[in-house]
């Protein structure tokens, strides 16, 4: 299969901070962050939905800061068909999604970055980039899951065959001669 023409760019954290649905999944409630890791369950949500919403039309990678995680040290792994990174400790994730986003357009491909971040926002767009808010990836990301859930639910349709397409009088006479009768 041919590489998508598009890359996509997820801000992650800031995607999280930013949509109601992904920070309610956030456990703050934990009393030692330290020792486990409090976004595990926001970021496995934003993983499935930049997946879902990627495939087959863009290569996606998701930037997460590494400052303040448990294991701050993570390689790039590829998840559900997607990049998902974090930045070094010392590192801002903005500064990973800038590199990104410079690169893919050294090549010439365009560029999509999902961020709220005004900051990364004025560093990035600009020939080639397009923006797309954390809101607005939410409110794609709830259409696509609504879309795929309403195929999931449709009812089967069972395999059209040779009957299905002739017209009912012709068939009706066709049963008749088969039971000896007249057309």
């Amino acid at each position: 299969m041919a590489r998508p023409a598009k890359v996509l760019v997820v801000d992650g954290y800031n995607v999280i901070r930013s949509v109601t649905k992904y920070r309610r999944l956030i456990d703050e409630e934990i009393l030692d962050p330290t020792l486990h890791d409090v976004y595990i369950r926001a970021r496995s949500a934003l993983i499935a939905d930049v997946a879902a919403f990627a495939k087959g039309r863009y290569d996606a990678t998701i930037v997460f800061d590494g400052f303040g995680n448990p294991d701050p040290h993570r390689d790039v792994r590829q998840t559900a068909g997607i990049a998902v990174t974090f930045s070094e400790p010392d590192e801002e994730a903005d500064a990973v999604v800038e590199r990104l986003v410079t690169q893919a357009r050294a090549h010439g491909r365009d560029v999509t970055v999902v961020t709220s971040d005004k900051l990364v926002q004025s560093t990035v767009f600009g020939n080639g980039v397009t923006r797309m808010s954390a809101r607005m990836f939410a409110g794609e990301a709830r259409q696509m899951n609504r879309a795929i859930n309403e195929q999931r639910e449709a009812p089967k349709h069972r395999k059209a065959t040779v009957g299905d397409r002739i017209p009912a009088d012709v068939r009706h006479r066709l049963w008749l001669m088969s039971r000896g009768g007249r057309p």
